[in-house]
């Protein structure tokens, strides 16, 4: 047991299992009172359960911090300002929130109905904004506030499930207005990026699938093996602590992948190389010059990810 976190007070979306769980643990071991929400729905986020988070509540209380339990869904506006009141009217102030909750509709984008596309965006992406939004109310007062995300390596590209990697884009985009907006008022905003075990990234469908991208071509042996043989999601958790102490103060806007023996830090989105031109004098760059120059300035060393088949393997049925 610590106390680097003895007085706050945390809400943790998602805490009833996999990484929201091991959160709530780190926090409460570390000191803090915690909020554990959790509708208790399956991995497709179906269905609903009190179990899930009553059982982290009362593994949180045998550490000596106050913890209750909340089934409000974060896809509800209204419901997630509940969620946040809860902790303020409970605990007198909410000082960390932790958004981890999420749900997978994995398909390829032309097999993806609209509503597994809105399903996974509403729960992961707008789950985030309404949970962060109503906590920025009372952080903006207290003048103090640590805001951590959960995006996932797919926020950089993924195979079979765009909508995950689009809310997960989105979150880190989010992150980074949140820090922009709120570090004036002493409130931090970072994301991690967590590579673990869960029931949502290691379930029968999900490897499954990995296993079908493997055979399809569309992911290495290498991958396929990176993909299936990580680590549990108690590896996470250090990293939202640090953030959510008074050590991560200084650290606002940041992207940090963790799990198993592994943390890094992700750069920002830059501007790799480019041409210019007086467009003023000169008017736009012609398709010509674009064809002519492209190529030679900010294609070099690039490589396409996802190449068309040879005509060869197409004839084949491949």
């Amino acid at each position: 047991m610590g106390d680097r976190l003895k007085g706050k007070n945390a809400v943790v979306t998602g805490g009833g299992g996999g990484i929201g769980r091991e959160v709530v643990l780190a926090l409460a071991r570390e000191g803090a009172n915690v909020v554990v929400n959790d509708v208790g729905g399956s991995v497709a986020g179906t269905g609903i359960s009190q179990t899930a988070a009553d059982r982290v509540v009362d593994e949180a209380k045998k550490m000596g911090v106050q913890a209750i339990a909340n089934y409000d869904s974060i896809v509800d506006f209204k419901a997630s300002e509940r969620l946040i009141d809860t902790c303020v009217k409970t605990f007198g102030r909410i000082d960390i929130l932790v958004n981890v909750a999420g749900i997978l509709r994995d398909r390829m984008i032309f097999n993806m109905s609209e509503e597994e596309w809105d399903a996974v965006l509403d729960v992961h992406l707008k789950g985030t904004f309404n949970c962060s939004r109503w906590a920025c109310v009372h952080m903006r007062r207290q003048r103090w506030g640590r805001i951590i995300n959960t995006a996932s390596d797919a926020w950089r590209g993924t195979v079979g499930h765009c909508n995950y990697g689009a809310a997960k884009g989105g979150i880190v985009s989010l992150t980074y207005a949140i820090a922009r907006e709120m570090g004036r008022y002493g409130v931090t905003c970072n994301t991690i990026v967590p590579i673990a075990a869960t029931r949502m990234t290691m379930s029968e469908e999900t490897k499954a699938g990995f296993k079908k991208r493997l055979e399809a071509g569309l992911i290495t042996q290498d991958r396929y093996e990176e993909l299936t043989d990580i680590p549990g999601p108690e590896f996470v958790p250090p990293v939202a602590v640090y953030l959510a102490s008074d050590h991560g103060a200084n650290i606002n806007g940041s992207a940090f992948g963790c799990g198993g023996g592994r943390v890094a830090l992700y750069s920002e989105p830059v501007e790799v190389r480019g041409i210019y031109k007086d467009y003023k004098k000169n008017g736009a760059w012609s398709l010509d010059e674009l064809i002519n120059l492209v190529p030679k300035t900010l294609l070099v060393g690039y490589t396409n990810p996802a190449p068309p088949e040879p005509e060869e393997k197409k004839a084949a049925g491949g």
